[in-house]
């Protein structure tokens, strides 16, 4: 009898001990990823990460073979939906699709940040670049940057910008504003840009800096107007709207970005599927076509690439949010 051959019997327990070690070691047999995927956005629907996230969704839901669920945990500059990532477990499938704000930004501003950008998640890929788009209510007596400037010094106390939430772009940049020219305008911070845009539409706030997609949607449909661009050149999805650095009001240039990270501890082979499926989305000439008549760039980074972006970009904020003298508590 050949020594090497089993009982069926013995092959049986031979395969359940070897099953059982691998459950034991941790040995996880399904490949990734083998269920749906949630992205997780801090701010409410509607808003520019929405538009964003659906505009790549069914292209990304192909290149995975899974469904990916949009989920919104709103409040914070982005930061419960942060600390709701931060929170879960590392396997990949619960993402967070940042802005700037949720990940430089609140940071910098916030004198106890519930987070560290850098400690506390594993960036994946950076998937946009974006300027924003300086906007007021239609029945603003002002049709240029200076105009409006002019106007704010007119009327002191008299204007409100809204924002997507305290700490993020939307808030630091017309404090930038703020800084550059002397005027004064009182903040009125809202759960996401969809809300602050209604109150902006309805005049409750005057001014707003947003987004480009989101803000050149809202300029076409004649519901807003655009004074300035915070981008070095014209942007394509509002050719006739000049750059701040244009009108000689303000020395303000700024894009901002948005990205996904993962909680630290994600596998790098997680991080590395998800990264290569994020690029490969990104490169779809549709997509790209889309992304930039809607005003963004799909400036795609790859992990280690989007982690050595935001180690830059964090002390650069930080500058920002210390020369406006923004500071939360």
């Amino acid at each position: 009898m050949n020594p090497y051959m089993f009982k069926p019997a013995q092959t049986i327990r031979i395969l359940l001990l070897s099953i059982a070690l691998g459950l034991s070691s941790g040995v996880v047999w399904a490949a990734y990823p083998d269920k749906p995927i949630k992205i997780i956005i801090g701010f409410p629907a509607g808003g520019p990460l929405d538009a964003h996230i659906r505009l790549l969704s069914d292209k990304l839901q192909s290149v995975l073979g899974q469904p990916v669920i949009v989920d919104y945990k709103a409040g914070a500059g982005g930061a419960v939906g942060a600390q709701f990532v931060m929170q879960s477990p590392a396997d990949g499938y619960t993402v967070l699709l940042a802005n700037t704000g949720t990940m430089v930004i609140n940071p910098a501003i916030y004198t106890k940040s519930p987070y560290d950008t850098l400690k506390d998640f594993q960036p994946i890929a950076r998937t946009a670049q974006q300027p924003l788009a300086l906007i007021v209510n239609k029945d603003v007596s002002a049709n240029t940057l200076k105009e409006f400037v002019a106007y704010a010094k007119a009327n002191p106390g008299k204007l409100n910008y809204g924002s997507a939430g305290n700490g993020g772009i939307s808030h630091l940049v017309p404090e930038m504003l703020k800084s550059e020219t002397g005027i004064f305008m009182v903040h009125i911070p809202f759960k996401g840009s969809a809300p602050a845009f209604t109150d902006l539409i309805a005049g409750h706030v005057q001014f707003m800096a947003e987004s480009v997609p989101q803000a050149a949607n809202y300029a076409k449909q004649g519901k807003v107007k655009a004074l300035a661009v915070t981008s070095a050149k014209r942007n394509p999805a509002l050719p006739n709207t000049p750059t701040v650095l244009e009108t000689g009001v303000a020395n303000l240039e700024v894009v901002g970005f948005y990205g996904i990270l993962a909680p630290k501890g994600t596998p790098p082979d997680v991080t590395n599927k998800l990264s290569q499926a994020f690029k490969e989305t990104l490169e779809s000439p549709e997509i790209q076509k889309k992304m930039i008549e809607q005003g963004a760039d799909p400036a795609y980074l790859n992990a280690d690439q989007f982690t050595k972006y935001l180690t830059a970009e964090m002390p650069r904020w930080a500058k920002a949010v210390k020369q406006a003298g923004a500071k939360l508590d």
